[in-house]
C-alpha cells in the first residue's frame, strides 16, 4: 500500500457524530505519532471518510517537501485535513484548510490541528484560543463563493500585496466525483491560485464510480477551456479499493491519479510585469 511515513495511516479515526459522543475507531496502524485524525460522521460533504486522495497528497508532499516548505497552501474540501497537517508539519509558511462552513465540521478540523504535535506551535504547547499564532488556519468556504475571508489569512503582517496575489499551492483531494461542482471548484482555483510560474493546484482523485470516469475527467477539459495548463504528475495503485463493496472495475477503484493545474506562461509574465 502507498503510505506516508510521517502520518502512515493515522493512528485513530474518531467518527464525530453530530449531537452524539465521539466513538474512537482504531485503524490498522501502530504508529505512535500523536496526530489522531477526527472525522465527522456521515457528513453531507463525505468528510467522515479519510480518502485515499488525501493520503497520496500527504505522501507526495513528504517525498517532495520543497513543494510546500516556506510556501502558502490552501486545501479545498479538506475533510480530516491530512494534506494540510502534513504541509504545516513540513514547514509551509501558511496553510489554510477549508471545507463547507458547518461548525461541527470546522471544529473537527481544528481538533486535528490541535492534536498534531508535529506542527510548530502545537509542538510548543499552544493552548486552545491561541490558534492565530500557528502557521495553519481553518476557514469555511463554499466553492465558487467570495474567498475574501480565506485570502485574508495571507499577508498578515506583510501588507496587502501577497493577499491579493493568492496561494502558492492549492490541494483538491478526491473532490471530482461532485460533477455539478466542477465549475465552482475552478472558479475558486482562479480566485485563489497565485499567478506565478511556481504556483500549482494539485488535483488528486480516484474514480469511485468507474462507469462515470469520463465525467470526473471532464474537470480537466473545463480547466483547459478556462486557460489552465493541465499535466498528469502521479499515479499510485492502492492495495485495495477504499470501499471494497463498491461495484465497478477494481483496478480503477484502486488507482489514484494526480494532476497539476498551472497558469500559462503569458499570464505569469503579465502578472510579474505589474
Amino acid at each position: 500500500m502507498y503510505t506516508v511515513s510521517l502520518f502512515p495511516n493515522v493512528c485513530t479515526l474518531t467518527h464525530q457524530p453530530i449531537h452524539a459522543p465521539p466513538s474512537p475507531v482504531k485503524n490498522n496502524n501502530n504508529n505512535n505519532n500523536n496526530n489522531n485524525n477526527n472525522q465527522i460522521a456521515e457528513s453531507p460533504t463525505e468528510a467522515h471518510h479519510l480518502w485515499n486522495g488525501a493520503r497520496v497528497v500527504a505522501a507526495h508532499f513528504e517525498a517532495n517537501p520543497w513543494l510546500v516548505r516556506g510556501r502558502t497552501v490552501l486545501e479545498l474540501g479538506a475533510g480530516a485535513a491530512l494534506p494540510s497537517l502534513v504541509a504545516a508539519a513540513l514547514g509551509a509558511r501558511r496553510v489554510v484548510a477549508t471545507d463547507f462552513p458547518d461548525p461541527d465540521l470546522l471544529e473537527t478540523i481544528w481538533r486535528n490541528v490541535r492534536g498534531c504535535d508535529l506542527i510548530p506551535g502545537v509542538r510548543e504547547g499552544k493552548k486552545e484560543g491561541e490558534e492565530e499564532e500557528l502557521s495553519i488556519a481553518v476557514e469555511g468556504l463554499v466553492w465558487g463563493a467570495d474567498p475574501t475571508k480565506v485570502l485574508a489569512h495571507l499577508g498578515e503582517g506583510e501588507g496587502d500585496e501577497e493577499r491579493e496575489r493568492g496561494f502558492d499551492v492549492l490541494v483538491l483531494a478526491d473532490l471530482l466525483f461532485r460533477h455539478s461542482e466542477h465549475g465552482n471548484m475552478l472558479r475558486t482555483v482562479k480566485q485563489t491560485l497565485k499567478k506565478a510560474r511556481e504556483s500549482r493546484a494539485l488535483v488528486v482523485f480516484t474514480s469511485y464510480r468507474p462507469w462515470l470516469r469520463h465525467k470526473d475527467l471532464a474537470f480537466f477539459d473545463l480547466a483547459r477551456e478556462q486557460g489552465f495548463v493541465v499535466e498528469k504528475v502521479l499515479e499510485k495503485k492502492m492495495d485495495r479499493p477504499l470501499f471494497e463493496e463498491d461495484p465497478g472495475d477494481k483496478e480503477v477503484l484502486k488507482t489514484v491519479t494526480g494532476w497539476e493545474l498551472r497558469w500559462p506562461e503569458h499570464v505569469c509574465a503579465a502578472e510579474a510585469g505589474r
